[in-house]
């Protein structure tokens, strides 16, 4: 918890308990509760839905059709289970990940554990502007200077405004992604096979469709993430007597990724896939999709993928200037001024920076970094899962009366399980090609 001797500068933060209140006074007690905590879980959910996952949902359907589409459902449902996990291990401990690491195992294993995020969400945060240039190029415009302009918007963002002001800006750019929605209306599916696709398991045996359940696995329920929605409920100032209506917030965003993430593959399956088309990013399905379900669904696909750069852009590296903040003993504050917290700001601008420009250097190959980045993901999944699970059973940090049931805990250690399951034949896939 921060501390309370600390420094009142920046922004004033609008708490919880006075957002509740001014929405009772309102006379919207029922729906006040919801209102004061809404963020955490949708924009955590939301954001997993990038530019990565758009691609690697894009790149699911088009080249299996609608086979693997049950790999979505059984993503959304892990994504649920652990972000609910998370959320309770702020709210319990009041520190985000890796702080409680710190505070549990010590100062050595958070700054290791930090390092393993740095090394992790890099790459995604330049798949993340990778998807605001393949935005550019569909619109003609010059890679550089948009990659560039994005990065200098969110920033200047992040260093000016309030928590509540960037949040509120995050939420609208998360509704872009209705967009999508949309595109799969458009692409007039066969929806009685993506029903089949979706309930029905079918799994080919071959390295490509491993490659791409593994990575549906880690485009939607990604480190980062968890590392994310934690932390930044903290830093919201989420409590206990807030666990009820954020579990609403964080089954909310979820279910609004899975569903997305289905409709993205089922506009591929039903337009790309049935003309044999092969692609290698987001921005060849929304080229391909001209043609093939009209304008209309080639630029809403463009709109949606402009979204979710943009918004996972901001998120990837929030998530990870908290894990730097800290893995040195630091709370990230969104409403302090920069200059007070230069740590958690100058890595957020640093990450930001650095990756934009990478992402703006010539010929450089980005399809290899975007799709390979979710496999990292899912790689590491595993011993974050494990520290969860063990975190929120310890009662040195929730609590001897908090902790984790013996059913929650079955279900996320086979959660775990499925998990590790697809790693491994993934790398069984590979080794016998």
């Amino acid at each position: 918890m921060r501390s309370e001797g600390k420094p009142q500068v920046g922004h004033k933060r609008r708490g919880i308990a006075h957002r509740f209140v001014q929405h009772r006074r309102r006379g919207r007690a029922p729906l006040a509760a919801l209102l004061a905590v809404v963020g955490p879980g949708i924009l955590a959910g939301l954001s997993d839905d990038d530019p990565a996952g758009v691609t690697t949902y894009s790149i699911l359907g088009t080249d299996f059709g609608y086979q693997l589409l049950w790999a979505i459902p059984i993503s959304t449902a892990l994504l649920v289970l652990f972000h609910l996990l998370a959320i309770r291990l702020a709210i319990r401990s009041g520190k985000g990940f890796v702080a409680v690491v710190r505070a549990r195992y010590g100062h050595t294993a958070a700054k290791m554990v930090g390092a393993v995020f740095v090394l992790a969400n890099f790459g995604t945060i330049c798949a993340e502007f990778a998807g605001i240039g393949a935005v550019a190029q569909l619109a003609g415009l010059p890679t550089a200077p948009c990659v560039l302009g994005a990065a200098g918007l969110i920033v200047g963002l992040v260093l000016t405004a309030s928590f509540h002001r960037i949040e509120h800006v995050l939420l609208a750019l998360s509704a872009v992604l209705a967009s999508y929605l949309v595109d799969g209306v458009l692409a007039q599916p066969d929806w009685t096979q993506a029903t089949r696709g979706l309930v029905v398991p079918s799994m080919p045996l071959t390295t490509g469709a491993f490659i791409a359940v593994t990575a549906t696995l880690g485009t939607t329920l990604a480190p980062w993430g968890l590392a994310f929605i934690q932390s930044y409920a903290v830093d919201k100032g989420l409590s206990r007597r807030d666990y009820g209506p954020e579990r609403f917030d964080v089954v909310a965003g979820s279910l609004l990724t899975g569903i997305i993430g289905t409709f993205i593959a089922v506009a591929c399956a039903a337009t790309l896939a049935t003309a044999g088309r092969h692609i290698q990013d987001a921005r060849d399905a929304a080229q391909a999709l001209q043609p093939l379900a009209g304008n209309y669904a080639s630029l809403l696909f463009g709109i949606g993928l402009a979204g979710a750069g943009l918004l996972a852009a901001a998120i990837v590296p929030l998530a990870t200037a908290y894990s730097i903040a800290e893995a040195f003993g630091k709370a990230g504050d969104l409403d302090d001024a920069a200059r007070a917290d230069r740590l958690f700001y100058g890595s957020f601008v640093v990450l930001v920076g650095l990756a934009a420009t990478i992402v703006s250097l010539p010929r450089l190959p980005l399809v290899p970094l975007i799709y390979f980045s979710q496999l990292v993901n899912a790689i590491l999944l595993a011993p974050h899962l494990v520290l969860l699970i063990l975190l929120n059973r310890d009662a040195q940090i929730v609590g001897d009366h908090d902790i984790l049931s013996a059913r929650w805990s079955a279900a996320a250690w086979f959660g775990i399980a499925l998990v590790v399951s697809s790693v491994l034949a993934l790398g069984v896939a590979l080794l016998t090609r």
